[in-house]
């Protein structure tokens, strides 16, 4: 791959050490002759990440996700170094990371593409999400009641706490936690998963890359879209449309990454940890 020589850097400093191994990176990188810049700002400024050749995120999964509309929209791709819990996209351990960073800077790492959630409103905003869209009641005390249809046929109504729109990287986050399924990560579909449905029959469906689904609310509610953890009022942005973008993110992973190492570590599936 392409030699990395300008690195932005984002920081959350909440995240005990953080702030220290930013810096640490940074002067390895310019003792390579590679330029870097680091922010902390939240969210990331728009033209942070402009002319990056890659973004470092020091941080977990929810500071990774912070980059995505800047790498997108700039064409970067991000690796995360986790500082976190889980883990799942900030693949990059803290331990030996900067033992791997001359290499890595150096070209010898490789790209992974993963798809986007694209929904957008009556109004015509577009939004994308690399995990989830989530439609919840901003009440949360109280059942939405919301018909999909795809490609225009109808699917079913749901009287349930919500419905959770994944893509394959969001299928461990909060689908999991609502019993979906997991996905591998290079599958191009959505996954929806109804949150404590008020029929128990309602299981997840997984949708192909190509549909469009519609969302329609019913009743006197007024449901809240979130965004891989950013929440926007959606009271007045039905009927919503969801598919897969034709944008996608690249993940910068090291050649031995494995996706399988990664859930059967991070789920102790066996009783495996590090």
């Amino acid at each position: 791959m392409n030699p990395i020589r300008k690195l932005a850097l984002v920081v959350n400093r909440q995240k005990t050490g953080a702030a220290l191994l930013a810096e640490k990176i940074a002067s390895l990188a310019e003792g390579h002759g590679v330029s870097s810049r680091i922010t902390d700002t939240y969210p990331v400024p728009d033209q942070f990440l402009a002319e990056a050749d890659a973004c470092g995120v020091l941080g977990g999964d929810g500071t990774l996700l912070s980059v995505v509309k800047g790498a997108v929209a700039h064409d970067v791709p991000v690796f995360g170094v986790n500082q976190g819990k889980l883990g799942f996209l900030a693949t990059f351990s803290p331990e030996g990371f900067c033992t791997r960073l001359p290499s890595i800077l150096e070209g010898n790492y490789r790209i992974e593409t993963r798809s986007l959630l694209c929904a957008h409103d009556f109004h015509g905003e577009d939004l994308l999400a690399l995990n989830d869209i989530v439609l919840k009641n901003a009440r949360n005390s109280r059942l939405v009641s919301l018909r999909v249809y795809c490609d225009d046929e109808f699917v079913t109504r749901y009287h349930c706490d919500g419905l959770i729109f994944s893509t394959p990287t969001g299928s461990t986050a909060y689908n999991l936690s609502a019993n979906g399924p997991i996905l591998h990560t290079s599958s191009e579909v959505i996954t929806m998963t109804p949150i404590c449905p008020h029929t128990l029959s309602n299981r997840s469906v997984i949708f192909s890359e190509n549909v469009s689904i519609r969302i329609e609310a019913e009743g006197e509610v007024a449901p809240d879209l979130n965004f891989d953890g950013r929440i926007l009022p959606a009271s007045d942005g039905f009927p919503l449309h969801i598919g897969i973008s034709d944008k996608r993110l690249q993940l910068l992973q090291p050649f031995d990454y494995s996706y399988f190492y990664i859930l059967r570590n991070k789920l102790q599936w066996g009783g495996e940890t590090d």
